[in-house]
């Protein structure tokens, strides 16, 4: 609520900025401000001005793309803050790196150890690491021609969303696409070959099929980690029960051997390692 308590009191400063300026331009000069001199070649510019005025069209053919004022980018720049959570969350790695993080901590015994603030940091980092190519080819190829003029406010957004688009559709299974083209009703987009058209999944699409299917990889990544441990907790209860220590409780007699275990295979080098070379990223 404050996030869009804020992006209104900038909208409505905007709109107040635009009404001075309005009355500034139809108000003329200042009583204090002299009146602008006419110059020697008034006569010769007026002259021309027929000319100009003929040539004028031709000029408008190549104008630069439209953009938006620098208070509506302040704007927008706000309510994308508000959401940014939300993005980082559901169209970017997070999702699967902080489950899979998780699964390990859950799978040694040890629930608190990592804490909570040192796994959502490291999966920010790793987060970073693995969208740092497909960030840097959007800002390349769309807010460096923007900023330079080249492309407007939709061509740029566009750009961008391609890049991303792309990673994302890589990293989703395509029958997670088809279950959300099918629910909202949209006819599969493929070329002459077969093949699907990425440029023509819609937004509402690919992201849910992206986030369901990030849910799916972690947990099966998440299956497969908590193998090795399940097996020493077996062996331990089984040795437990034979020597008649029914009040011993396994996991204070395994939880040790698995932490061996975890740090003599170098465990979180390998999760890690795992975990990014698992995303396509290029």
């Amino acid at each position: 609520m404050r996030a869009l308590r804020l992006v209104v009191l900038v909208l409505l400063l905007v709109q107040v900025l635009g009404w001075r300026a309005d009355a500034q331009q139809a108000a003329g000069p200042e009583p204090g401000q002299a009146p602008p001199v006419a110059s020697e070649t008034s006569s010769s510019t007026t002259a021309a001005a027929p000319s100009d005025a003929a040539s004028a069209p031709a000029a408008d053919d190549g104008a630069a793309p439209s953009r938006v004022s620098t208070a509506v980018e302040i704007a927008l720049l706000l309510t994308l803050l508000s959401v940014l959570p939300a993005l980082v969350i559901t169209v970017t790695s997070f999702t699967r790196i902080v489950v899979v993080l998780s699964f390990v901590r859950r799978s040694l015994s040890v629930n608190e150890l990592p804490p909570n603030p040192v796994i959502i940091a490291l999966s920010l980092f790793l987060t970073t690491f693995v969208m740092g190519p497909v960030f840097t080819r959007a800002y390349e190829k769309a807010y460096v021609p923007y900023r330079a003029g080249v492309l407007g406010t939709e061509q740029a957004a566009g750009t961008a969303w391609g890049e991303l688009r792309g990673f994302l559709v890589a990293n989703t299974r395509a029958s997670e696409i088809d279950l959300f083209l099918e629910m909202a009703k949209v006819p599969k987009p493929v070329d002459d070959g077969g093949a699907l058209v990425q440029e023509e999944l819609p937004f509402r699409v690919v992201v849910p099929a992206f986030v369901l299917s990030e849910l799916k990889t972690s947990f099966q990544m998440g299956f497969l980690l908590f193998l090795p441990f399940l097996v020493i907790d077996l062996v331990v209860a089984s040795v437990l029960i034979s020597m008649g220590m029914f009040m011993l409780p396994p996991v204070m007699i395994s939880t040790p051997f698995k932490i061996l275990l975890f740090v003599l295979v170098d465990g979180w080098h390998l999760v890690c390692q795992s975990l990014v070379t698992s995303f396509v990223s290029t």
